[in-house]
């Protein structure tokens, strides 16, 4: 896939240019908390068909979030969360008065996707879209083998781990912090190559990359030792080789209210609170 990228790479930047979200499309989760904020907020603001809308609101926690984001990539409608899951990193306060002001004052964050394009051992290529992280993992008991190369050249000849991920800015909270991974502020143009339960080389951290290079991951003994590729939620297993970069071209809007920002919750994320 290929669009044209977004003209304002600004990261945070007030959206401009007076309340042009008139037009609301809501999505919910489909959680009764999400299903009753739907019925509340289209009766109140009404509720447009989500291609024809000026702005996407997300009624759940960060997995809808994920999928909502996914399924508007490339169109560059923002997309406005509201927490009705658990962890809600992503989404706004679920609030019910004054949203056409709340998305009008709103702070926008454009993140950017890797793009994997894994093959698997029959020789099948897939290509799929990650906003938080690529994730290359162990089907089985056996621990995984792989070899690792950054923009051609060999960098790690063996790693033996449960599995590798390499993750964007937006997704450094997610599973590559699980993984002790580094954090990446939002604007950094950095990846993080972070591996998962090393144990060899057992002392091996990882990686920061910059957002223009790509990694190669060919899994050693394939047949042997099963592996599978996972971008965000689509997965490919049996696979024998892995490639993940930076794709500049796609860029997807996120709205938080002031002082909220992705890139302020992510540093807040650095200091514990």
């Amino acid at each position: 896939m290929s669009v044209p990228p977004i003209s304002d790479p600004q990261i945070s930047a007030p959206v401009s240019g007076g309340n042009k979200f008139q037009q609301i499309a809501f999505l919910s989760s489909g959680s009764p908390e999400a299903d009753l904020g739907l019925a509340r907020l289209s009766e109140t603001y009404g509720n447009c068909d989500p291609d024809a809308a000026d702005v996407v609101v997300a009624l759940g926690g960060d997995g809808l979030m994920l999928q909502v984001l996914h399924r508007f990539m490339g169109s560059n409608k923002p997309i406005y969360g509201m927490n009705r899951g658990s962890v809600g990193f992503l989404m706004n306060e679920y609030a019910e008065d004054n949203l056409r002001e709340r998305l009008r004052d709103a702070e926008k964050s454009i993140v950017r996707p890797l793009i994997m394009r894994a093959t698997d051992v029959h020789g099948v290529e897939k290509t799929a879209r990650a906003i938080n992280e690529v994730s290359v993992l162990r089907q089985s008991y056996q621990v995984a083998k792989m070899r690792i190369s950054v923009d051609g050249k060999e960098r790690l000849a063996e790693l033996a781990a449960d599995g590798v991920l390499v993750c964007t800015p937006a997704g450094s909270t997610a599973y590559n912090l699980s993984a002790n991974g580094p954090i990446l502020p939002l604007a950094a143009p950095l990846m993080a190559l972070t591996p998962i339960s090393a144990f060899r080389p057992r002392r091996w951290r990882g990686a920061l990359l910059p957002d223009r290079a790509r990694v190669t991951i060919e899994v050693l003994e394939a047949e042997k030792r099963p592996v599978s590729a996972v971008a965000d939620h689509f997965e490919l297993r049996d696979v024998r080789r892995v490639e993940i970069a930076m794709d500049h071209e796609t860029g997807l809007v996120l709205l938080h209210d002031p002082g909220h920002s992705l890139d302020e919750r992510i540093l807040r994320e650095q200091f514990g609170y």
